[in-house]
């Protein structure tokens, strides 16, 4: 059965009811798209929120903010949604502006109806081709407790955020065993900031994380919410029983996700067998900055100690090439899956910039 395309959703800001009425109508009638208008500025990021339009038709003279004043807002919290001005007054001004704002389009009242249709339909595509493209990017790294993915996997994460990746942790208890809450609830945002990650931090009770709900449901949440490409979690190779009780819920929550691979964790036993090496040469100073931060714990775990952490990156590099390396279980990977064999990547082939498995 062939799926259906859902119609795109357009936000239209314009103070000229007439031309309201005549670009919703065009739209509605001629390309079938769901139309919501706004004669001013004001509501503009309620309507982003709960509309979500895969594009904006914006007039630039506006009562209150301008189009370009819009046009910067969605830049910074939007940044893949297309966005179009219009305009009565054909201003090389204006153009110039708004192609240094970054507008994807740039029209002249009156807009033909054919014109209107082609430009709105064309930049709605590129802006669910941009979204696709992020989704299919998204990190998520899942930890039992605070430190446990800066420790397994802060290179890694380093190196996607550099890439321009965006990195979500999910850490399911707040380590109350293994110190004050509070302070590792502070500490874990800290480490987060520093790769531009963003964080959940639950409080599920530790060493008594389930491998079933409410476990297996969290997880599920923050996939359905972010739709990670990507997922590193905890080894079953390990002593701890939160760890292998988040790796057994991982796999269950994370089964529509193409890529999931295991990290090393300091608890690990000898049958963690890693088949994939990435290196994190250049990115293992901001690993170290990242454990850093933890500083409640850098006291009681000599596993945290600046030497260790580089004398284990620094034996994994062996097998994976460059001078510091992080381990990893691949349980599944299907980016490969149909391509060629001579352009399969091999298990400790280095990530290239943006790039995924």
């Amino acid at each position: 059965m062939t799926a259906v395309t859902p119609p795109y959703r357009v936000l239209i800001v314009e103070d000229d009811p007439d031309v309201a009425l005549l670009s919703r109508t065009v739209l509605e009638k001629r390309a079938g798209c769901s139309v919501m208008v706004l004669d001013s500025s004001e509501g503009f990021a309620e309507a982003l929120r709960d509309f979500s339009p895969d594009v904006v038709l914006s007039d630039i003279e506006l009562p209150g903010a301008s189009g370009l004043d819009l046009l910067e807002d969605v830049r910074q919290s939007a940044p893949h949604l297309a966005f179009i001005l219009i305009t009565a007054h054909a201003s090389v001004d204006y153009a110039v502006r708004a192609l240094h704002d970054r507008a994807d389009a740039f029209l002249t009242k009156p807009v033909p109806s054919a014109t209107l249709v082609e430009t709105v339909t064309a930049m709605a595509a590129q802006t669910r081709e941009r979204r696709a493209s992020a989704r299919q990017r998204t990190v998520l790294a899942i930890g039992a407790h605070p430190d446990d993915v800066e420790i397994g996997v802060g290179g890694i994460l380093a190196r996607h955020a550099a890439a321009g990746d965006p990195v979500v942790i999910l850490t399911l208890s707040r380590g109350a065993r293994g110190g004050e809450a509070d302070d590792r609830q502070h500490e874990s945002l800290a480490a987060a900031e520093l790769i531009g990650a963003r964080l959940f931090l639950e409080d599920l009770e530790d060493t008594r994380i389930p491998n079933t709900d409410p476990t297996v449901a969290i997880i599920e949440r923050v996939v359905k919410e972010i739709q990670p490409g990507v997922v590193y979690t905890h080894s079953s190779h390990d002593r701890h029983q939160d760890h292998r009780a988040v790796h057994e819920a991982a796999l269950v929550a994370t089964r529509s996700v193409p890529t999931i691979a295991c990290f090393q964790s300091p608890s690990a036993t000898i049958d963690f067998r890693p088949t994939r090496f990435i290196p994190i040469d250049g990115y293992e100073t901001k690993k170290l900055e990242m454990l850093k931060a933890f500083s409640s714990q850098a006291t009681i775990r000599d596993y945290l100690e600046p030497d260790f952490v580089l004398a284990t990156a620094r034996y994994w590099s062996r097998f994976g090439g460059g001078s510091m390396a992080e381990p990893l279980e691949i349980i599944r990977d299907t980016a490969g899956i149909g391509a060629p064999a001579e352009t399969q990547k091999p298990l400790n082939a280095p990530l290239a910039a943006g790039e995924e498995w």
